[in-house]
């Protein structure tokens, strides 16, 4: 039989793992490691920060984890969206039921400087792999990063963040990280005084 296209391909450039670079199977974007250390990573649930039921993540922020974060904030990795989304849908615990997932809002300067939105890639994979709705609706307005501050600092000086459409009722919060809660927090409460009654988080990563 003659090769396939993408079997001489992977003879040319041998494909390699979206996260940590490694050679993996030809038309996969993980290595089996880090398919293995995602899958077999403990997920976090915790009662969430002010304003949210619940906070679930599904990994601690280290490891494979770690990098898949950075692989797509900062190399533009767009197809480690999907496999955030499948981690964190894993953690999800079955009986929860949501009407609409809700990113967490990017401020002005992150589109501009990455030209897209990590967490909003993230939260279309989850919704469609969910077979929920996008409710894109909050927004940020401009205030310092959160990345960076320290912990007090972040938490007395959270985003800015508002609802400028009708709220789900039921809503997943999608975040890439869970840190201190503040951002969790501050968009909780903008979905609340949009009319949300349960408020869910759901994160890749907790930093601990």
């Amino acid at each position: 039989m003659a090769p396939t296209v993408e079997r001489i391909a992977s003879l040319v450039a041998p494909p390699l793992c979206a996260v940590c670079g490694a050679g993996c199977a030809p038309e996969a974007v993980l290595c089996e490691r880090c398919q293995r250390d995602l899958a077999t990573a403990p997920r976090v649930i915790e009662p969430g920060p002010p304003g949210v039921d619940l906070a679930i993540a599904a990994s601690p922020f280290d490891g494979a984890a770690r990098r898949l974060v950075h692989g797509l904030k900062y190399a533009r990795r767009l197809s480690l969206a999907a496999v955030a989304a499948e981690a964190m849908l894993r953690a999800l615990p079955s009986h929860e039921i949501a009407e609409a997932v809700v990113p967490v809002p990017a401020g002005p300067w992150r589109w501009r400087w990455r030209g897209f939105d990590p967490d909003e890639e993230i939260a279309c994979a989850v919704a469609a792999r969910a077979g929920l709705p996008v409710a894109d609706c909050l927004r940020r307005g401009r205030g310092r990063r959160q990345v960076g501050r320290r912990k007090p600092d972040r938490l007395a000086d959270p985003p800015r963040v508002w609802a400028n459409a009708a709220c789900p009722v039921l809503a997943l919060l999608v975040d890439d990280v869970w840190t201190t809660g503040a951002t969790l927090s501050a968009c909780a409460r903008a979905l609340r005084e949009g009319g949300s009654r349960r408020v869910v988080s759901l994160t890749l990563a907790r930093t601990l």
